[in-house]
């Protein structure tokens, strides 16, 4: 399709609009993590470093910090296992009620994330808590794998739409068993999604914040938490942009991984 230059001209300054309304704001925390000032003031008053260096003194971030990464491991684990057998289920085998499955496995991305985290608080309840689980660490991952298996599950149903199964059964032709075929022909050709999969899985994971109040204990406290429990604080606001800051650049680079895997994939 070819456009008149007025038309470029309106489609790129949309472009733009659009772009800094995304990612204006995340420049200006960045940039106020360095503000010497301990209030927020704009244009900042002079940088300095003195706030990543307090940040990185505070034990309750350090301990939430390793609870995102435990929580975002065990998350990614799950979702990898089941989010990969589901995709293989219902897209090299044929049966009743395949589309109604790989409809209820995608349904958990699109739910508000409250609606998630009632109904998974009040499941745990129900069922964990009778047999003496309470909630923590354990309830945080399985609350984080629901919506984490999605994106494994069409990660994987996507790359293997592409793959045609012809390999699949020379393998098995020419006398490899199932697993066999599996692991020297199959997993090859999708572990660019599985490593895709699972990167944006733990980004999800590491900066949930919702489904994670309705699945934490007491004493679990994720990083996305522990931000949000510190914004009312005055003295913790620049500590704050500290760790949104390094959460910016830590949410973007799983992301910026897994669509370099996609697009060389495709």
């Amino acid at each position: 399709m070819h456009l008149n230059l007025r038309s470029r001209i309106a489609l790129r300054l949309a472009m733009a609009l659009g772009l800094a309304v995304l990612y204006v704001p995340l420049l200006v925390v960045l940039v106020n993590s360095f503000n010497a000032s301990r209030s927020f003031a704009w244009p900042p008053s002079g940088f300095s470093l003195r706030w990543w260096q307090a940040a990185w003194q505070e034990p309750g971030l350090r301990t939430a910090l390793w609870t995102s990464v435990k929580a975002g491991l065990g998350a990614t684990g799950i979702a990898l296992v089941l989010g990969t057998m589901a995709a293989f289920a219902a897209t090299r085998h044929r049966f009743f009620g395949r589309q109604a499955v790989s409809f209820l496995l995608a349904l958990p991305i699109a739910l508000p994330g409250i609606v998630t985290g009632i109904a998974l608080n009040a499941a745990f309840r129900t069922v964990l808590t009778p047999l003496g689980i309470g909630f923590g660490l354990f309830t945080v991952i399985v609350g984080h794998a629901t919506f984490c298996i999605v994106v494994v599950f069409n990660n994987v149903s996507a790359r293997l739409r592409r793959l045609s199964s012809g390999s699949e059964d020379a393998s098995a032709d020419l006398g490899a068993h199932t697993f066999q075929t599996f692991w020297y022909v199959t997993l090859p050709a999708v572990r660019g999604a599985l490593f895709a999969g699972a990167l944006l899985a733990f980004a999800l994971s590491f900066d949930e914040i919702v489904v994670t109040t309705f699945t934490a204990g007491p004493g679990t406290q994720t990083l996305p938490l522990w931000i949000y429990d510190n914004l009312a604080r005055p003295n913790q606001g620049p500590v704050v942009d500290v760790v949104a800051s390094a959460l910016i650049v830590l949410a973007a680079l799983p992301v910026w991984l897994a669509h370099r895997m996609s697009a060389e994939a495709l």
